[in-house]
């Protein structure tokens, strides 16, 4: 084995049963892993500079493929069932010494770097890719040490990460070749048989949710901000409902948007970068977003690409709807240089209603944000998966859901006390559609959420008149500066009333379905809410 780069650790990879390999390749810089990305194949240059990679069938998540190790330091802590569910030690080790066999004769790439951006709860980690860009993406995505403190970096969690190495369902445990395994006790994390680069960075995530919560630190699948003020904002919410767009704003200062922590210090960046969705990115929708794309050390993830201009089609889904582009943080103009903010004045839940029935903006009580974060809805539409005629609501716990691996309650606690300790007004924002379900109707118009939620964390609508909705009794602001009066009410952009009454009675029924696992683990006052919301 030979180690290349000025920046080695002297925590060497034998100490994760590395041994043998081809050319170990320490932190390289953006520049480096782009040469060798492009000497090996793995991608392409686009226009502009950006990295392309193509992942091949797995463009996505595989979440039926993700596995915690069930081991006695961890076991009575994990929510076992559907979404963490258990892998034996055996097949771990098994699964081990697969990987550990494969990289043999390999070159690998290494990359050492934190996770949390404040320093009291920060992570080490090490992750050990066999191809270049996954390497560079993880550079992107976490944040970097000084030089200085690269020769002794001491990770205490490692991924191990191969696409091209498959798992034997047969004898290793696994529902496919594909594998996301966590290991508490190990301290490791296995990905195989998947290219799509958010294994990585949800693993980590999947990782500091279970860690930071015994610490007072409630960790947040959320993108936050800052305002002129110093008020900081947090944008919770599941994929596609606007996190990155909103907290990309050119007037507040952005901390990140994807993973934070909430902890006695304030919020906190877990990451260092950004992995945005590109479907339909247009530079006047979302400039900042937009420009990054068109910048050195950016990756495009599965987006088509003219062969022969080298530009980009975000509008063409052949590959697949969750196009990616993964970009420091740096990149983004009013980015925060520490990754850190006060207590949130604001949190926005964010979903994107496909049955056209929520309204765009909304005031929660506490107790009604309780009910809500654990619900965590959103919806898919038609078209973004195969099989998928008509909208389908989706309930993803602490919108979050495949990377909690503790109790929904326990989150759901955390936030209740931190939302009463700090005074944070909590609002629920519709990204999705407006006079008329999916097919019918249209998609909320981006400045009129903008503008709604500027005037949220302005405090302008904190002295506003509100109308309680009928169906879900949160309250509704009667009038807000650059949006119709009527784009308030969703029962008033229906042509057809008695439809938008029949779907609001049946989101209604979903909400209180969902919610029925949850009962025994709420306060009555939450329950109280929850029976508000669907009288």
């Amino acid at each position: 084995m030979k180690n290349i780069g000025h920046r080695i650790s002297s925590h060497g990879l034998d100490n994760h049963g590395l041994r043998n390999v081809g050319n170990a390749y320490w932190n390289l810089s953006a520049p480096q892993l782009y040469t060798e990305s492009l000497a090996r194949g793995e991608g392409l240059l686009a226009a502009g500079g950006a990295l392309v990679a193509v992942t091949g069938q797995h463009t996505g998540r595989s979440p039926l493929d993700r596995f915690v190790v069930k081991e006695a330091s961890s076991e009575n802590d994990i929510c076992w069932g559907a979404v963490n569910v258990a892998m034996s030690e055996e097949n771990f080790e098994r699964l081990l010494d697969k990987m550990l066999g494969h990289l043999q004769g390999r070159d690998v790439f290494v990359q050492d770097c934190y996770a949390g951006a404040d320093e009291t709860y920060r992570l080490p980690i090490r992750v050990v890719t066999e191809e270049a860009w996954h390497n560079l993406f993880a550079r992107n995505m976490f944040i970097q040490p000084d030089d200085k403190e690269l020769p002794g970096f001491k990770p205490l969690w490692t991924v191990l990460q191969a696409p091209s190495l498959e798992a034997d369902p047969a004898t290793d445990g696994t529902t496919s070749g594909t594998f996301i395994v966590v290991n508490v006790a190990r301290q490791m994390i296995l990905v195989g048989g998947s290219g799509y680069a958010g294994e990585i960075k949800k693993s980590i995530f999947s990782v500091m949710n279970f860690l930071l919560p015994p610490r007072d630190v409630l960790p947040m699948h959320c993108s936050a901000n800052i305002g002129a003020d110093g008020r900081s904002a947090i944008f919770f919410g599941l994929s596609g409902t606007g996190k990155t767009t909103l907290s990309a704003d050119s007037s507040r200062t952005l901390i990140g948007d994807d993973e934070h922590g909430w902890g006695p210090n304030g919020i906190f960046n877990f990451e260092g970068g950004c992995y945005a969705k590109t479907i339909n990115l247009t530079r006047e929708a979302e400039p900042e977003i937009f420009e990054t794309t068109r910048t050195f050390g950016s990756i495009i993830e599965n987006v088509v690409m003219d062969p022969n201009t080298r530009s980009l089609d975000f509008f063409d889904t052949a590959l697949t709807e969750n196009g990616r582009v993964s970009y420091s943080i740096e990149q983004i103009p009013n980015a925060s240089a520490t990754g850190s903010g006060g207590h949130p004045a604001n949190i926005m839940m964010l979903t994107c209603d496909a049955f056209g029935v929520l309204p765009p903006i909304s005031k929660l009580s506490p107790d009604q944000a309780m009910y809500h974060f654990l619900s965590g809805y959103t919806a898919k539409v038609a078209g973004t998966e195969r099989g998928l005629k008509e909208p389908q609501a989706t309930f993803s716990t602490c919108f979050g859901a495949p990377f909690m691996p503790r109790n929904p309650a326990v989150y759901a606690k955390l936030l209740g006390e931190k939302m009463a300790k700090h005074g944070a007004a909590c609002w629920l924002v519709n990204t999705g559609w407006s006079g008329g379900g999916f097919g019918v109707g249209e998609r909320m118009k981006i400045q009129h959420t903008r503008a709604l939620v500027n005037a949220a964390l302005d405090g302008k609508l904190a002295n506003a008149s509100f109308t309680e909705d009928p169906n879900f009794g949160i309250l509704v602001p009667d009038a807000c500066p650059g949006v119709p009066p009527e784009v308030l009410n969703p029962r008033n952009t229906w042509k057809d009333k008695d439809a938008y009454d029949a779907q609001a009675h049946h989101l209604r029924q979903l909400f209180e379905d969902n919610f029925k696992q949850f009962e025994s683990d709420v306060t009555d006052s939450v329950k109280a809410a929850a029976i508000k919301a669907a009288a």
